[in-house]
């Protein structure tokens, strides 16, 4: 009895991880999901997968209560909000996908909403503290110091993410140099201007890059990256420049938990758009497929325009006037 219960178990769990496989394996030859995509859906769908499977039930065969239970046990256990959406995401994607290969006939998720979520205002730094990072990173001295000049003044002249970046084949430059290649999400490509400073960094950078390549051996591994080193995979880790950027920011006399890559990508977009650039335009330099992504940053906008009514409006200047 016991035998044929745990044998019956085993054939379930068999079925269900060569679903959730089948779907990973879509996401990454068909949508060209990032490895760090790939992992997180795994960990989100074996999640479920644990939850239905104690409950009796196999996770491809899930109806909506038991999504529905999954979700309210994630917020029992106190999980941010933001965090039990991604695992519902994940949850969609992964009925999608059974429904349109045949396994089953519904999506259970189809009818549920997702949790509420607030809307987080991007972290970003001021000009100001931009500038004083840079100018930390000029103190610097030898190739490290080129290097992480350069690695800054891409991000902040780019918006780049920080896979983008790191993930810079040698070959990534126009022939004239003024404009930078870079492949995002789902292999698409997209042509950034660089900007002068950016320039300047990456002409200085291209006399020292040879001190990481190593030797002759290793530097076969490691050339094809713009920014190689002595990791496994022979080029520049993110955790590597995120340690360097905690401690640039010490120095420069920054608050190291404000900042990260992914806090000078949203820099670079703050930056621009109250400087005057259109959202359309930022939506295209930051390789968002949706504007509405790009829409989270419409706070610059509305102190720009608010700081405009209050210095070109005729009524805001008689205002001032009577005041």
């Amino acid at each position: 009895m016991t035998g044929r219960r745990g044998r019956s178990t085993e054939r379930k769990g068999a079925s269900s991880c060569r679903h959730i496989e089948s779907f990973l394996e879509m996401m990454l030859a068909e949508r060209g999901a990032a490895a760090n995509t790939i992992e997180s859906y795994r960990r989100d769908l074996e999640d479920f997968s644990g939850f239905v499977t104690r409950r009796g039930g196999r996770p491809e065969a899930a109806v909506e209560d038991d999504v529905r239970k999954y979700l309210a046990a994630l917020s029992k256990a106190g999980m941010a909000p933001r965090t039990a959406a991604r695992r519902l995401s994940a949850l969609r994607q992964f009925f999608r996908f059974l429904y349109a290969e045949g396994v089953r006939r519904d999506d259970p998720t189809g009818a549920l909403d997702g949790p509420r979520l607030g809307r987080p205002l991007p972290k970003y730094l001021s000009e100001a503290e931009v500038a004083q990072l840079l100018e930390a990173a000029r103190r610097r001295e030898g190739a490290e110091g080129v290097r992480l000049i350069t690695l800054l003044e891409l991000l902040y002249a780019t918006g780049m993410r920080v896979s983008e970046l790191l993930g810079l084949p040698a070959s990534a430059f126009s022939r004239n140099g003024d404009v930078l290649i870079i492949r995002g999400k789902g292999g698409k490509e997209r042509m950034v201007p660089l900007s002068d400073p950016a320039r300047a960094a990456l002409a200085s950078y291209a006399a020292v890059r040879e001190h990481f390549l190593g030797d002759r051996k290793a530097a076969m591994r490691r050339e094809r990256w713009l920014f190689p080193s002595r990791s496994r995979d022979g080029r520049l880790s993110r955790s590597a420049f995120a340690a360097q950027l905690k401690t640039l920011a010490a120095e420069a006399g920054i608050d190291p938990g404000r900042v990260s890559p992914h806090v000078l990508r949203h820099s670079f977009a703050s930056h621009l758009l109250a400087h005057g650039a259109d959202l359309r335009s930022v939506q295209q330099m930051l390789g968002h497929a949706d504007i509405a992504t790009t829409q989270i940053y419409t706070h610059v906008l509305d102190e720009r325009l608010r700081s405009l009514v209050q210095s070109a409006h005729p009524l805001a200047r008689t205002r001032k006037r009577d005041q």
